[in-house]
């Protein structure tokens, strides 16, 4: 993750809402059009209400490309599974912070692992819950939605958190958003401090994946500059 610092704002396509069925094409088509990094989805059906899919599905992707993989565990039980997907392949590993409050010791764990650490808050958390560990991660995602499904319609209340946890931040650490990320949101998520954006329906449900990435990135730009 850290080769792409220099390279945010970022798109990361949300794998969540790919086309399982012609995965092979679908990468093609993000990487085609300049995707820096894949995110991937994962929920257990307990800690959020729903299933997607877990460490072995990500290690036959990662077979597929050489993209970076930011894994989001949405899971009841993170230190139990981090290990999992590290071997699959992962990049870097968020964990939230309602699964795991104290969580200092994954996150140095994850590290060790080499991979990048990060922590994740749902909208109704407050940035204080993870104050204590910001310096120890290299990501910060903020959820703009519940999470458990996509295409849900962005929660305003996550642009305040964005605002707050970038006066935190090093320059050397990503600040996260995701759900509900379109075009008519993206622009105001970077406006308060976000430089990687996790894109679900604003990529997936147009024809073509490279104006899609594109018009979010041109978004970005015009709010910003």
């Amino acid at each position: 993750m850290k080769s792409l610092l220099g390279k945010r704002p970022l798109i990361a396509p949300s794998m969540l809402k790919c086309d399982f069925a012609n995965l092979h094409t679908d990468i093609a088509r993000l990487e085609a059009a300049n995707a820096p990094l894949l995110h991937m989805d994962v929920m257990d059906g307990h800690f959020v209400p729903n299933l997607s899919y877990g460490a072995l599905v990500i290690e036959k992707i990662r077979k597929c490309t050489d993209l970076p993989f930011d894994a989001h565990l949405m899971i009841s039980d993170p230190e139990k599974y981090y290990q999992d997907y590290v071997n699959a392949g992962c990049d870097a590993i968020t964990i939230h912070i309602e699964a795991v409050p104290e969580p200092g010791e994954l996150l140095e764990k994850i590290r060790a692992s080499g991979c990048s650490p990060g922590l994740v808050l749902n909208p109704d958390t407050p940035v204080e819950a993870i104050k204590p560990w910001i310096s120890a991660c290299d990501l910060v995602l903020v959820m703009s939605v519940n999470p458990g499904f996509g295409g849900q319609k962005f929660m305003p209340v996550a642009l305040d958190k964005l605002s707050a946890i970038k006066e935190l931040l090093r320059d050397d650490q990503f600040l996260s958003i995701d759900g509900g990320v379109a075009l008519d949101t993206i622009g105001e998520c970077a406006q308060h401090g976000a430089n990687l954006f996790v894109c679900g329906s604003s990529i997936f449900d147009k024809d073509d994946y490279s104006e899609a990435v594109s018009g979010l990135l041109a978004e970005i730009n015009i709010k910003t500059r």
